[in-house]
């Protein structure tokens, strides 16, 4: 959802324009004597709606001066990770300004957007981007990529401001480097890749969601036995947790409650299919006589894991009733 707050009548007229411009929800807001018309009144005391908006928006529009959208979103401040955009544009949309949440947030993007559009000045001023230099938290966010660690973040974007510090990669990359980066080795770097080794001293890992895991169990296995599994399995191959796009296994575990229950406690999508269609999987596997017995197919969770994936990259584990394996699905990082 995107909220816009608008003044006076001019504003209106603005924020109406602005909201041509964008997709999705959108919600208005004005004076209580404007209200109407598709505009909701903002109530007295306003501070209870600037809340409310600040949790529930992943961008504010203020159509008034930057004071005003200062002032009104300040006491709702937590960090960059989790704060929405905020953008204000002067009533006669003459300047679109990115205040808050300008890379991660996507408020300059949201900015030179609503520039474009309604043929106002956008102002950014963050300072990769003032300096036309590689932006690396809005571009890992571009491209679907976790930020291992936001300090490290800030300390590779500071070096850029310096100089071009080296960018390493697991997965092909496509188009040129950008101003800011270049290949070769140096203290402090950045590494796109599912696994957890650092190849600089101070490394900026920058993590695809690539990895694929297939899981089979014990009937009534529990959540944290399947967790437990997961993360050994994981840990003890060098790949970042972060890095899991979906789990699956086969369809007789489609209503097992502690792998249900896994995969909504870690937000993974996950698929179930039958014995033929996991039989058809191409592959060279661990295979289990007694898993066949029950289940039709020789190996659960390694025919699971390829299923959306290319390449097995941790071959069947098993730890207390569980077994896990991982593939990777081949995919790409693009410049430009």
């Amino acid at each position: 959802m995107i909220t816009l707050f608008a003044y006076s009548r001019k504003g209106i007229e603005t924020a109406r324009r602005i909201g041509g411009l964008l997709s999705g929800e959108l919600r208005f807001y004005t004076a209580e004597r404007l209200a109407g018309d598709g505009f909701l009144p903002i109530p007295k005391p306003s501070a209870p709606l600037y809340g409310e908006a600040f949790a529930a928006s992943e961008a504010l529009v203020f159509v008034s001066s930057c004071g005003i959208a200062v002032r009104s979103v300040a006491p709702y401040l937590k960090s960059k990770t989790t704060d929405p955009a905020v953008v204000a544009v002067d009533e006669t949309g003459r300047f679109a300004v990115s205040l808050l949440s300008g890379h991660l947030g996507g408020a300059n993007a949201l900015a030179e957007r609503i520039a474009e559009g309604i043929g106002a000045t956008p102002v950014v001023t963050t300072a990769t981007d003032s300096n036309g230099r590689f932006s690396v938290d809005s571009w890992a966010k571009a491209q679907g990529l976790v930020i291992s660690d936001m300090g490290m973040a800030k300390r590779v974007s500071a070096a850029i401001l310096e100089s071009d510090v080296p960018v390493k990669s697991e997965l092909p990359i496509s188009g040129e480097l950008p101003a800011g980066l270049r290949t070769g080795g140096s203290e402090i770097g950045v590494c796109i890749t599912y696994k957890t080794e650092e190849p600089f001293a101070r490394t900026l890992r920058l993590i695809p969601k690539c990895v694929h895991i297939g899981i089979g169990c014990r009937r009534g296995t529990t959540c944290e036995a399947i967790e437990n599994a997961v993360k050994t399995a994981l840990f003890e191959n060098g790949v970042d947790p972060r890095a899991v796009k979906s789990a699956a296994s086969i369809d007789i575990k489609k209503d097992e409650a502690g792998l249900l229950e896994y995969c909504r406690k870690n937000e993974l999508p996950v698929s179930f299919h039958s014995a033929d269609e996991l039989n058809a999987v191409k592959g060279e596997f661990t295979p289990s006589e007694f898993v066949k017995s029950v289940t039709g197919v020789d190996s659960v969770c390694e025919r699971a894991a390829l299923l959306g994936a290319d390449e097995l990259i941790i071959k069947k584990t098993a730890r207390d009733g569980v077994t896990v394996a991982a593939a990777l699905e081949k995919t790409e990082v693009r410049f430009g």
